[in-house]
């Protein structure tokens, strides 16, 4: 089997709720990330056999297969095909994952792998709730569907709620992890540490969601998404407007065009879980990447978990017992923000970045999905 190697890694800022990226049209903001992408490799774009983007909501300014779109508006070259997939908001990291085993299985040599999403311009939950409206009738409310699931509500808000309570996890507790990630990403943008891995748009060359100079009192005093819940807006992943992309290569590849390794894909596992709790997959995920793997929790040297909600990764900490000083130590989606179909390969930018920067040997990314899945993804430093 061929080594996949990311060779390029790059995104955008993210943007906040119509923040500076809100104008910005998707196809744009995905063609913005593959043409530095193409840039700070030096690889002939004419050389890629595919694009693979994530895009969550593929509805207007999102639809007709956002990666191709994005390609041909970068000016790159017609041969070069792309798709675009959903796996809610691990779909960028599955496109990184498809993007690998297409290298490893010898079928290509050199595939783009990003995702990109403004959700201000395209909210959350566009593509059932349209649909809905113009008559094309409810994603869940098949006959197997209701069969099994009944019709209870099923979503994101609901399942952090339930992993709240299921792990009795204090409201002051994620509290305090909230205001933690908002500090590391402050930290962190104002020691220049994420510079290498942006590509600014316009004038826009920075994260716009981290809010230094929160305090306890001020997050107790937020109103509860839910009556009787315990989570409040800022518990939850940021609405937000980004791309990212990278570019995965084989040995052959890498020899032929002069390129040089940043990190090689180790190990990928993807798993389901609870469909209702929906949010706890990085659990079995973790699992199961590290059995694949050989390795253990304690040789991993980064961790990237998405912090879609608070509850999300303080469950996955309490039942893996991961070291916390290495889980999202540049901050997480509660303080930089979540762009869906981004947010993987925004993640992955990040982690291979640190490792270069930090010497650290090993990264484990994971991320929770709609539905009661979950994308495992374990790198090595080259």
């Amino acid at each position: 089997m061929s080594e996949a190697y990311i060779v390029g890694a790059v995104r955008s800022p993210v943007g906040k709720n119509r923040g500076s990226l809100s104008a910005v049209h998707p196809v744009d903001l995905g063609a913005h990330v593959l043409r530095a992408l193409m840039d700070r490799t030096g690889v002939d774009p004419g050389s890629v056999d595919d694009v693979i983007f994530g895009c969550v909501s593929p509805v207007g300014a999102q639809a007709f297969n956002i990666a191709r779109n994005s390609w041909l508006s970068a000016g790159l070259p017609e041969s070069v095909p792309g798709t675009t997939i959903d796996r809610q908001c691990g779909s960028s990291q599955q496109a990184i994952h498809f993007a690998a085993q297409a290298v490893q299985s010898g079928s290509q040599d050199l595939v783009v792998a990003g995702g990109v999403e403004v959700m201000s311009r395209v909210p959350i939950g566009s593509t059932a709730s349209l649909g809905m409206e113009a008559g094309m009738g409810n994603p869940l409310e098949s006959d197997g569907w209701l069969d099994r699931f009944g019709d209870q509500q099923m979503d994101q808000f609901r399942g952090a709620e339930l992993i709240a309570e299921r792990w009795d996890i204090s409201r002051k507790e994620m509290e305090l992890f909230a205001l933690s990630s908002h500090e590391r990403a402050a930290a962190a943008i104002s020691a220049g540490l994420f510079t290498q891995e942006i590509s600014p748009y316009g004038e826009v060359t920075t994260d716009q969601g981290p809010r230094p100079g929160g305090t306890p009192e001020k997050l107790a005093g937020l109103d509860l998404l839910a009556p009787g819940g315990r989570l409040t807006a800022a518990l939850a992943s940021q609405i937000s407007d980004g791309a990212a992309a990278l570019l995965i290569a084989s040995g052959r590849a890498v020899a032929e065009h002069g390129l040089t390794p940043l990190a090689r894909i180790h190990t990928m596992a993807v798993v389901g879980s609870d469909p209702v709790m929906m949010l706890t997959g990085p659990i079995p995920a973790t699992i199961a990447v590290l059995k694949k793997s050989g390795l253990a929790l304690e040789e991993i040297d980064h961790i990237e978990i998405n912090e879609a909600f608070a509850p999300v990764v303080l469950a996955w900490q309490r039942e893996t017992g991961a070291d916390a000083a290495k889980v999202n130590p540049l901050g997480g989606a509660l303080s930089l923000g979540h762009p869906l179909g981004a947010t993987g390969a925004r993640l992955m930018t990040t982690m291979v970045h640190q490792l270069m920067r930090t010497g650290g040997r090993y990264g484990l990314q994971l991320m929770c999905e709609g539905g009661g899945m979950a994308n495992a993804t374990i790198v090595e430093r080259m």
